[in-house]
Formats: C-alpha cells, sequence, structure tokens
C-alpha cells in the first residue's frame, strides 16, 4: 500500500474507532512499524485531522469528540463486495436479520452516483456464493429476536425442542447468538428455570417482547 493510500485508510481507522485505538494495533493493520504509524499521524496532524492520544489502559488515538465526520463515501468496489457478502449472508440465512440488514444495503448502494451504482450491479454479477441455507424462522420470530438481542429485552418464546415434541412456553433472555451453516443458536438464560440454555432459532414457533422477566 502506498503512503498516500495508507493515510486516507488510517483516517478512516480512525473515524470507525472514536472509542480509540493503539498505535500498536495500528501498526498491526497495515503491516507497518510503530514508528511510521507516528510519522502517517503527524502528516494527519498537519492536514488538519484532530486526533487526539489518551495514554494508559483503555486509552489509544482518537479523533476530537467534537469533531464532525462526512458522509461515508464508497468506491464502487468496496460498495460491491460489501453487497454481495450482505446478500450472501441473507440468501444463505447465516445472518437471520435479512430485512435490517436489506435495509443497510440499500444504504451502502445510496451513497454511491448513479455512475457508482451502474458499476456496483457490474461488479456483483462477477461475484457468486454457494453455500447451504440454513433452517428459517418466522420473520416474526427473527424481528422478536432481533429486537430482544439488541435492546437487551426479555422474550415469551414457544419451543419445540424436536418434531415429535409438544411446543413449551419458555421465558428467556438472549445473551450471546452463534450463527452455523446450518442453524442458529441461541444461548440464553431460561427465567424459569434460572439457568443458562441454548435454543436452536428455527425450532422457536412463536416469539413475544417482554418488558420485565417474569415474577
Amino acid at each position: 500500500m502506498r503512503r498516500t493510500e495508507r493515510l486516507f485508510a488510517l483516517a478512516e481507522a480512525l473515524r470507525a474507532h472514536r472509542g480509540g485505538i493503539t498505535v500498536a494495533a495500528l501498526a498491526q493493520r497495515f503491516g507497518v512499524t510503530e514508528r511510521t504509524i507516528h510519522r502517517d499521524l503527524v502528516s494527519l496532524r498537519a492536514a488538519d485531522l484532530p486526533v487526539k492520544g489518551e495514554p494508559g489502559r483503555g486509552g489509544g488515538l482518537a479523533l476530537d469528540r467534537t469533531y464532525t465526520l462526512p458522509p461515508v463515501n464508497f468506491t464502487a468496489r468496496e460498495a460491491a463486495l460489501l453487497v454481495a457478502a450482505g446478500e450472501w449472508l441473507a440468501a444463505a440465512r447465516i445472518l437471520p436479520f435479512t430485512e435490517t440488514l436489506r435495509g443497510a444495503l440499500d444504504k451502502v448502494r445510496a451513497a454511491l452516483p448513479r455512475q457508482g451504482q451502474a458499476e456496483l450491479e457490474r461488479l456483483c454479477e462477477a461475484l457468486a456464493f454457494a453455500g447451504i441455507p440454513a433452517h428459517q424462522a418466522s420473520a416474526a420470530v427473527r424481528g422478536a429476536v432481533e429486537q430482544a438481542l439488541f435492546e437487551g429485552r426479555a422474550l415469551r418464546i414457544q419451543y419445540r425442542k424436536r418434531p415429535e415434541h409438544m411446543p413449551q412456553w419458555r421465558h428467556v433472555r438472549l445473551r450471546t447468538m452463534v450463527m452455523t451453516r446450518t442453524e442458529i443458536l441461541l444461548n440464553c438464560d431460561d427465567l424459569d428455570q434460572r439457568e443458562a440454555r441454548q435454543f436452536v432459532l428455527h425450532r422457536i414457533e412463536a416469539a413475544e417482547l417482554l418488558d420485565d422477566a417474569p415474577a
């Protein structure tokens, strides 16, 4: 990577880590020495990019909090890779929150001018993925799980452990989600049994958001 390209990429990396990132992490990311990163930072500061340094544990380099970020600008190649990867995640059902994902992909497309959008479509046609489709949960269940995950809400789920079993209602709080090529696993706190439980997403037949844990 040429120095000019690295300076632009370094500025983008700082924009992407407003909470701070270390010189060592930047050096590893760009495959250069820490001394080189320090020289690049001098150049960025000379170009009026307000890079601040916070010493000590948890500190690092960050842009000044008052710095207003310009709109994100993608190249057609960057956008093509993001869109193609996102569409594959949705089509292969690896990521269950497809409606939110497709909305994000539309924003990536919208960030490009008309000529860039045409180039994006051409590049996307040149990329193809093959995968094993996962089992699918209903859109209502996926929507409730998405809200529960990102908003820290509890859920009431109707769960069928095996096809031959009767479904049961469970009250859970979702902690983490593990995505494989064939199924999506939800690691939860079972609020009724007061223990950790793992549930398979496509075996959830209904889901309702709760404001509070059941008494």
